[in-house]
């Protein structure tokens, strides 16, 4: 995923929680951080990590009955994956907004 560029701390871009109608990443260059989008893109960002929360919940009661169906094993599965998504968005954004560089496993 290409970023922009980063020259000052002033124009840190913020990697928002959502995405563009065509599936791109959407970047806010936030200046202060206290604006309407920034407060917006916190906000969508808490639900986004509790709704991961009770998904899990719920996810480890169906995986803890040995006669869960199939379905619901796979639609619990599906609904990780899409918490799981969102919790590594929030991550690389906020690591975006500490300065860090973007690292990958395996990297060397």
């Amino acid at each position: 995923m290409e970023q922009p560029q980063r020259t000052d701390p002033e124009s840190v871009v913020r990697l928002l929680p959502w995405t563009s109608p065509e599936g791109k990443p959407c970047y806010l260059l936030p200046g202060a951080g206290d604006g309407y989008l920034s407060r917006l893109a916190d906000s969508a960002e808490a639900r986004q990590l509790a709704a991961s929360a009770d998904v899990l919940a719920v996810t480890r009661q169906v995986l803890d009955d040995p006669l869960s169906p199939h379905a619901e094993l796979r639609y619990a599965g599906l609904r990780l994956a899409e918490c799981l998504s969102a919790a590594l968005r929030v991550a690389e954004s906020r690591g975006l907004r500490l300065g860090e560089e973007e690292s990958h496993p395996g990297d060397a």
